[in-house]
């Protein structure tokens, strides 16, 4: 059962809307692509501007392009949806000329006649710029692409119930096939550099969905060796467009060739090997390309439950168990999600009510309910069913509120560790805020079942963490820069006082202290052996956990959350009145990348302390107990077996690797372990919060969560 239709009204292909009755609401869906712009105008010193757009329809921004630096035609190809009530709308497209620090330069207008478009058809457009206090003046072309498509009117008297199928969340249905792309090399690019180098990057593009390589610096034959999956929608295939770029610090990236792959002409269930040319430049790419069929994803109406299903639950049980343990170890377990109903949901409409609608969220796949129009206490009553490919990825469920004129408002959200779940268990989730730090209004009822193979998801462990594509980019921010600075050096504190505390040692400020580590340091000294690194190691690991159990925890968050609740405020929302408040930051414009990588490598460094720390602190028992065995093992082959022969087995595998499988992803197991493990901000944006049901979630806001 297909859980999304598009419902058309019988109107022929060809047909005006100027022969239907404007004066009719009804409901209308405009697919928008944005292509490129021609001859614009001039605003900027040195002869040239930095164009972006603006769509309004009543009144409304629905749309703001990206800004394209330095360029009288540039190419934007981005693409938008809007749900349209009324025909007698006009579409308004405004172009400015972005200033760092300065009041943006108008550089023309136009309208769009919603009337006069085809119904069905996609529709080429390309309109004048205009100045209205100055109509003769010539300030240039823009082209689009616009289909405009009727949908079933809804009736407010009734509580009905839709499938939003806007292009924002096109992603959430359901997908036919994957894809899965490895990016091995490329070869003799095209060089960018006055050093006759190039630092390429690869982006990739099918549809929605986006993905961008890693750089590799100062070289014309990169060596990316990457692997990304994405999801197909067409039972026909499509295309992924390829763009090869230049980074370039401080500046606009260069662009180096573009190349796109067929999927249509490609068979499943085969990997290919493609040596793709680069069109407008020089040199090739090489990629593996794969096409799957769909992973067992679903929705389904509440009473149809495969875990109720005695057969059913059977057959998951056995292709879980531990018999079929060696049985494709991509497919670790499955997840069982039911949304049922939330209650006291924010009102985000002037009418004092809501149109809520709720996303499904498990890494890069998205699935959602439908909408239910006009109401605070909405029931879904959906099953939803995947494939877990990581037992340490977290099941995120967002509340939106569906604007028929804009894109959709956040009501609230919640971030669940799979590994947390109680399965069977139906609970009430405190909904959250954006950055998962503190309540906002309402409480959302799941229930939810997991079954996994527990060797499975331990070998899983150790390989590279899936990415997700669809992710906001970084930007600078005061507080979260702070944050990172602050927890950054709290791990280097640790190493300090370590360093003091050895000192002191040294210079017996305690001589019974410093007596006693002499002699453990000739003890140990002389008596070494590899296999103590591990074994004390190990020996950490347990001494904690008989901590834990006896009721000593000492695991402290607090400093953590505190810090994070003090940029809870801190929002996101790249809205009209933020791109007019031009401060600051945005004269920082040429070193904004270099603040944003300091950023990024602060929270790395922390990140990387804080989840070595939480490994031997048994914040996640599942991966404790894998680290437990696997020091086991290490004590014991470093015991019984002497360190050349170890080395040359290191030795012989590395040297051999490529040889015996060319096209291998390289990876380290110990930095793939601790990428499961959470850091401290993770724990706080994890922890969930208590419902308590005598308090609104206003007086709870500034509270400590949890």
């Amino acid at each position: 059962m297909l859980p999304f239709e598009n419902n058309k009204r019988a109107n022929p292909t060809g047909t005006s809307n100027a022969e239907l009755s404007l004066a009719e609401p009804g409901m209308y869906q405009l697919d928008i692509t944005l292509k490129r712009g021609h001859n614009l105008a001039a605003r900027d010193r040195r002869g040239t501007s930095d164009p972006y757009v603006k769509f309004k329809i009543g009144g409304k921004e629905v749309f703001r392009s990206k800004t394209i630096h330095k360029n009288l035609n540039p190419v934007w190809e981005e693409k938008t949806s809007i749900m349209i009530e009324h025909l007698r709308e006009q579409l308004y497209i405004k172009v400015f000329d972005y200033d760092f620090g300065l009041q943006d330069d108008f550089m023309g207008s136009a309208f769009l006649d919603l009337g006069s478009l085809e119904q069905n058809r996609s529709t080429e457009v390309t309109l004048s710029l205009k100045d209205p206090h100055y109509a003769d003046q010539d300030l240039g072309t823009i082209l689009l692409s616009v289909l405009l498509t009727p949908k079933e009117q809804q009736r407010e008297g009734f509580q009905t119930q839709s499938i939003r199928l806007s292009d924002l969340h096109r992603k959430a249905q359901l997908w036919r096939g994957i894809v899965s792309v490895t990016l091995i090399e490329g070869r003799e690019l095209k060089a960018m550099d006055p050093n006759g180098l190039s630092d390429p990057y690869v982006k990739f593009r099918l549809g929605h969905q986006k993905y961008k390589s890693k750089i590799m610096p100062k070289t014309l034959n990169p060596q990316w060796r990457e692997q990304f999956d994405l999801h197909l929608y067409e039972e026909r295939g499509g295309i992924i467009d390829i763009t090869v770029w230049d980074k370039d610090a401080g500046k606009k990236d260069d662009f180096i060739g573009r190349c796109q792959v067929d999927l249509s002409t490609l068979s499943k269930e085969q990997t290919h090997k493609l040596e793709l040319p680069l069109e407008e430049g020089e040199g090739f790419l090489v990629l593996l390309v794969t096409l799957t069929a769909s992973a067992a994803v679903s929705i389904a109406d509440l009473p149809i439950n495969a875990l109720e299903d005695l057969k059913e639950q059977e057959e998951i049980l056995k292709r879980y168990s531990l018999v079929r343990m060696f049985h494709n170890m991509k497919d670790v377990g499955f997840l069982q999600v039911k949304v049922i109903r939330a209650e006291g949901l924010m009102a985000a409409d002037v009418t004092g009510k809501s149109d809520p609608f709720c996303v499904v969220e498990l890494n890069n796949d998205r699935l959602l309910t439908h909408t239910v129009y006009k109401n605070l206490n909405p029931e879904w009553n959906k099953i939803f069913t995947f494939n877990i490919k990581d037992i340490h990825s977290v099941l995120e469920v967002t509340v939106y509120d569906e604007d028929r004129d804009r894109s959709a408002d956040f009501l609230g959200k919640v971030a669940i560790p799979l590994l947390s779940i109680q399965n069977g268990e139906q609970k009430a989730y405190v909904l959250k805020n954006k950055q998962l730090t503190g309540p906002t209004k309402g409480v959302i009822y799941l229930e939810i079942d997991v079954i996994f193979n527990a060797v499975k998801a331990s070998f899983r462990t150790l390989m590279p963490k899936e990415q997700k594509y669809i992710e906001e980019e970084n930007r600078i921010s005061k507080q979260l820069l702070l944050r990172n600075f602050m927890r950054m050096k709290r791990c280097v504190m640790v190493l300090v006082n370590a360093a003091y505390y050895i000192n002191s040692c040294f210079d017996w400020d305690s001589p019974p202290r410093s007596l006693a580590a002499f002699v453990l340091f000739l003890f140990v000294t002389w008596n070494f052996e590899l296999y103590m690194i591990p074994l004390t190691l190990l020996l950490l690991l347990v001494w904690n956990y008989f901590l834990i159990i006896s009721g000593k925890d000492n695991r402290q968050r607090d400093t953590v959350v505190e810090d994070m609740l003090e940029d809870e405020e801190e929002e996101d929302d790249r809205d009209d009145k933020d791109s007019e408040k031009k401060g600051f930051m945005n004269k920082l414009y040429a070193i904004q990348e270099v603040c944003v990588s300091v950023q990024n490598i602060l929270d790395e460094v922390a990140s990387f302390g804080e989840r070595i720390k939480n490994t031997f602190n048994w914040t996640v028992p599942f991966l404790s107990w894998l680290a437990i065995v696997a020091l086991c093992v290490f004590t014991v082959i470093l015991y019984f077996t002497p360190l050349r022969y170890i080395v040359l087995v290191w030795g012989i595998n590395k040297f051999t690797k490529k040889l015996r499988s060319p096209y291998a992803i390289d990876n380290n197991e110990v930095l793939d372990f601790l990428s499961r493990v959470p850091s401290d901000v993770q724990l706080v944006q994890y922890q969930e919060l208590k419902h308590d049901p005598t308090h609104s979630p206003s007086k709870r806001k500034k509270n400590n969560p949890g």
